[in-house]
């Protein structure tokens, strides 16, 4: 282990791909980048909020009726179980947020544990999770926004307008771009007036689903919650791995270690605090709406409606529904924004490291946010949101999170043992067991996963290794001894 840990080239070719950057040096550079740096402006409150804000948003709104059949009433334990899966993780991650405080979140901490290329393919992962996932969104913006206007205002916008290429007559997905346009535009005014909006944001999406489950309540019925597992162990196991990927985003917050006022205090709270709040958000809504409609009646109801169903089942009535769509509309906004913020962070953490060229490094002096960097992800999303249908693209990217997340519990073990001094604001409980279970709970859902997804995920990697070689092995500033500005000069000295 000890071999691959020095800085530079290194006598041999392995030693240069497995070389790891030093934990002092991460943290000494976080911050800085060309033209300016990053301002500490983030609260613990803000923070949380950020990692609710990535996590809260379609996957309530659709996977509660995909799961439901899978595990009738018991679809409230498949959230728990889903949780706990994530909570493995999650400790993981407090751990090392709080030990390496910086933007670049799990590919940060690969560079420091696990050496410059699997550092490379962790954030190179990350990017296709990020941009395809978030363009996703951003198309079922459009939908739930139509959905809106149409119980709101009896209107629909034209399908050539609002669908992607090839569905239903669709030539361009401008609801889409205009989301993701929305979400530039607060990412440049700063980080702070981001983190204001996505806070309201939060708080009214989390406002909606009470709603939600208050009107679900006053037409709950016992009986529907029996028998409470008709598919046994096997169907709560089946929907736990459904649901588990409406969990995805806990680890926002991470991608805020530059900007946080407080972060080896706050960062491993803020994760561990959202994933409480969203687990809680999700047993309850997933209660409320298995009393109030049996949960065969899922099935028929067609998974994107499945909420506002439920609620036409309660009050016989439309205004409920059309609340809730708001809400949807809101929780998608969110996420667009958490979203598109940590994929700027990740890239600027990068370009600091010389592996993807300066231009995502760039920080406006006067706003303090890399503009640049923004705007290249925000044009590169709303192409991809408005031109292309992503169908089951989407679903084959969050083998690309796993991934990252059985990283970072391998990390965990890995800075324990070449780097035991080390001040650690959040110990994970349970070591080795805990980032251990972390790791096989990933790599038993990345094997559940299907042939398109593996072979998306090959082809990504070998795009990825092909930029490697050609590109950031050249440039990188640990190779090279050269400093986060590209001065070449080490940061220590």
């Amino acid at each position: 282990m000890t071999a691959t840990t020095g800085e530079g080239p290194g006598p041999g070719v392995l030693r240069g791909l497995f070389r790891t950057k030093s934990v002092d040096r991460i943290v000494a550079e976080g911050g800085h980048g060309e033209g300016g740096e990053l301002r500490r402006t983030m609260s613990l409150l803000q923070l949380t909020l950020f990692s609710v804000g990535a996590t809260l948003g379609t996957g309530i709104f659709v996977v509660l009726g995909e799961a439901v059949p899978k595990a009738g009433p018991a679809v409230v334990l498949a959230f728990v179980l889903a949780a706990v899966t994530a909570l493995f993780s999650a400790l993981s991650y407090a751990e090392l947020a709080g030990t390496i405080p910086v933007s670049g979140s799990s590919y940060s901490y690969a560079y420091a544990t696990l050496g410059e290329l699997v550092a490379w393919v962790c954030g190179w992962c990350l990017l296709l999770e990020y941009a395809v996932s978030v363009s996703a969104v951003a198309v079922g913006w459009g939908s739930y926004l139509n959905e809106f206007f149409g119980s709101a205002l009896h209107f629909t916008m034209p399908a050539a307008i609002s669908n992607s290429p090839g569905e239903d007559g669709g030539i361009v997905n401008l609801p889409a771009v205009v989301v993701v346009l929305i979400a530039t535009f607060l990412l440049l005014r700063g980080t702070s007036e981001s983190a204001t909006a996505n806070t309201i944001m939060v708080f009214l999406k989390i406002g909606v689903l009470v709603f939600f489950c208050v009107v679900a309540f006053t037409a709950f019925e016992g009986g529907n919650l029996t028998p409470f597992a008709p598919m046994g162990w096997a169907g709560i196991s089946a929907a736990g791995s459904k649901v588990f990927f409406s969990y995805i985003g806990f680890d926002a917050a991470s991608t805020a270690g530059e900007e946080a006022r407080n972060p080896r205090r706050d960062l491993p709270l803020a994760i561990v605090l959202s994933l409480a709040i969203v687990t809680t958000v999700y047993v309850l809504v997933g209660l409320a709406a298995v009393g109030a409609m049996h949960w065969e009646q899922f099935e028929l109801s067609g998974s994107e409606a499945s909420l506002a169903r439920v609620l036409d089942e309660a009050t016989g009535r439309s205004w409920p529904s059309m609340i809730l769509s708001l809400g949807a509309v809101i929780a998608i906004a969110s996420v667009v924004l958490t979203v598109m913020y940590g994929q700027t962070r990740i890239l600027f953490a990068m370009s600091r490291d010389g592996l993807v060229p300066d231009v995502f490094q760039k920080v406006s002096p006067r706003r303090a946010v890399p503009v640049a960097n923004t705007l290249i992800v925000a044009t590169f999303i709303s192409v991809l949101a408005a031109l292309i249908p992503l169908g089951r693209l989407v679903d084959a990217t969050s083998i690309g999170t796993l991934f990252a997340f059985a990283l970072v519990s391998v990390g965990v073990i890995v800075l324990r043992r070449t780097r035991p001094e080390l001040p650690r604001s959040f110990r994970t409980p349970l070591y080795p067991l805990t980032p251990l279970l972390g790791v096989g709970f990933c790599v038993y859902l990345m094997v559940g996963l299907g042939g398109v997804t593996w072979l998306v995920f090959l082809l990504w990697t070998l795009v990825g290794l092909a930029a490697y070689f050609l590109y950031g092995r050249r440039h990188s500033r640990l190779a090279t001894g050269a400093g986060p500005t590209g001065t070449g000069k080490d940061s220590r000295e």
